[in-house]
C-alpha cells in the first residue's frame, strides 16, 4: 500500500490533482492518503516528482520493531520467566494465524477472475 514520506513531500498537489478516487488530500505540508479509499492504481508513485509516495515494503522493518515493542510491553504484565515463556508461545502463535491468514488470502487471489 501506498504512503507518503512528509520528508520528501513538497505538498505540490500534484498526486491529489491525478487520484482517481480522490483519496489523496493536502494536510499542512504534506500530501495524506485515505487507505479507504485508495484503490492501489500506482498513479500517485507514478505522478509524484519528489518520489515522496513509497511503497509499504520499506516499512517492514518499522513494523517488524513496531511488534517487537508491542509485544515487549504487553509482555510487562508477566511476573515470571514461566509466564513470560508462556505469552511469548502465544504470542508466535498470533503471528503464524497472521501469516496462515496472509498466505491463504494470496492462494485465493489466484483464482479470481480478471
Amino acid at each position: 500500500m501506498p504512503w507518503i514520506d512528509e520528508d520528501d513531500c513538497v505538498a505540490c498537489g500534484i498526486c491529489v490533482d491525478e487520484c482517481p478516487t480522490e483519496a489523496i488530500v493536502l494536510v499542512t505540508d504534506s500530501a495524506e492518503i485515505d487507505m479507504e479509499k485508495c484503490i492501489r492504481c500506482g498513479i500517485c508513485h507514478d505522478v509524484c516528482p519528489q518520489d515522496a509516495v513509497k511503497h509499504d515494503s520499506l516499512k517492514v522493518g518499522e513494523r517488524v520493531q513496531e511488534n517487537i515493542e508491542w509485544t515487549k510491553g504487553l509482555m510487562s504484565h508477566y511476573d515470571t520467566s514461566e509466564e513470560r515463556k508462556g505469552f511469548i508461545d502465544r504470542m508466535k502463535k498470533h503471528f503464524n494465524n497472521e501469516r496462515r491468514i496472509a498466505e491463504e488470502t494470496m492462494e485465493k487471489l489466484e483464482s479470481i477472475e480478471i
